[in-house]
């Protein structure tokens, strides 16, 4: 079978190429970040969400080149690797890196990037049909600073948190942060209905910064879904009628069960064919 292309830097080339060298600081020290992004009939998804997080992102890091990498860019890129893919509906992932050498201290900021083409068979976001069984990973907090709403290549704490999931056998589990509160989960950001208000960790409590997160909270709002960013104390989870997560791959997943806790998914089948209605 013809591997999928991908587009490195500019050029081309089938996805199992050998590609990185040992000095390649993405790989020696997480030195970049990353976008998981959605094709649907051939159109990007949310592309000035996406480009508006990822130039932030490259700001933030001091990686050059990020007025460049827009939402015309990102278009640009993703409908090209879809055609030379022969794909119409995909996941896509663009990882930026700082192209340059040096030890913890680059000799230059200029950019590296890679994007790469998964087939997916359906235009739609679908609502799992089997709710997700989910725990709480407590070893590593994530720790709340300037990098913390950008999806960074340094992914060590989503590692651990994805070897407990796995051992423990669970379809996701929910993250803390520093200081104790609701953060978010492996993949994705939480939200929580409690007593007919819809709640969602604020940016401030260190959580990703996800593009289906702020689709979902635009769409709650259209919806007269009331809704508020705030600070979680995990108990909430225990109080809750209804929790799911959000990701720009897969829209909006609900949860079905917390320890012995188990839940309703209404919200959730609302807000899913409000998002396939966009």
């Amino acid at each position: 079978m013809t591997p999928n292309l991908i587009n490195y830097n500019g050029e081309i080339l089938p996805a199992d190429t050998k590609l990185l060298g040992i000095s390649n600081r993405g790989f020696r020290y997480g030195d970049g970040l990353f976008e998981s992004m959605r094709m649907m009939k051939g159109k990007l998804k949310f592309v000035d969400l996406h480009a508006e997080r990822l130039q932030k992102g490259m700001r933030a890091l001091h990686i050059d080149g990020y007025s460049q990498m827009d939402a015309y860019f990102l278009k640009e890129k993703a409908e090209e690797l879809a055609s030379r893919n022969k794909a119409k509906h995909a996941r896509l992932r663009l990882t930026v890196y700082r192209d340059a050498e040096g030890l913890y201290t680059p000799t230059q900021n200029k950019n590296g990037y890679c994007l790469e083409l998964q087939h997916v068979d359906e235009p739609r976001y679908f609502l799992n049909t089997k709710g997700l069984i989910m725990d709480m990973y407590t070893d590593m907090p994530k720790a709340i600073n300037m990098l913390s709403n950008y999806k960074t290549c340094n992914s060590q704490l989503y590692v651990m948190a994805g070897l407990f999931k796995a051992q423990n056998r669970l379809d996701e589990a929910f993250i803390l942060n520093q200081n104790g509160f609701l953060c978010e989960t492996i993949s994705a950001n939480v939200f929580v209905l409690y007593q007919n208000h819809l709640y969602t960790p604020a940016l401030s409590e260190g959580c990703i910064g996800g593009v289906m997160r702020q689709v979902v909270i635009d769409l709650a709002i259209a919806n007269n879904v009331p809704m508020t960013e705030a600070q979680l104390d995990p108990e909430i989870l225990n109080q809750a009628d209804e929790v799911f997560i959000t990701n720009a791959t897969r829209g909006i997943q609900w949860v079905m069960g917390f320890g012995r806790k188990r839940y309703f998914n209404e919200t959730s089948k609302l807000l899913m064919e409000a998002l396939n209605r966009l």
